[in-house]
């Protein structure tokens, strides 16, 4: 099985956010060396799955195949957080816990080993 996340990163290959880093490393993630890409088609077009996070990534992201089962796990956008500094954090962890807890219950819920 292929899972493709399409995130708004990508849409705009923007780089990535160093608050996305900073809560990521405090759960043990190093996602420092990740790059921004476009979705290769070869990889779209033989993907099981492709799902999509945050806010207009259902929309924007390109149209998949129609053999590809497409999902929306629609989670704020923690990039568009308004705050101090630290209320910013709160809200990429929070979209990251939820992420997680979300990625867990699919797994669970497609039978997928860990």
């Amino acid at each position: 099985m292929i899972l493709t996340m399409c995130v708004r990163q990508e849409l705009k290959l923007t780089g990535l956010i160093p608050k996305a880093v900073t809560v990521m490393k405090e759960i043990g993630i190093d996602i420092s060396q990740q790059k921004s890409t476009l979705i290769n088609p070869d990889l779209l077009n033989s993907a099981y799955l492709v799902v999509t996070l945050c806010g207009d990534a259902k929309d924007r992201c390109p149209m998949t195949p129609p053999h590809v089962r497409r999902e929306h796990w629609g989670f704020p956008d923690p990039a568009q957080a308004k705050g101090t500094p630290e209320e910013i954090l709160v809200v990429f962890r929070k979209v990251r816990d939820e992420i997680k807890e979300r990625i867990k219950e699919f797994a669970e819920q497609e039978k997928i080993s860990q």
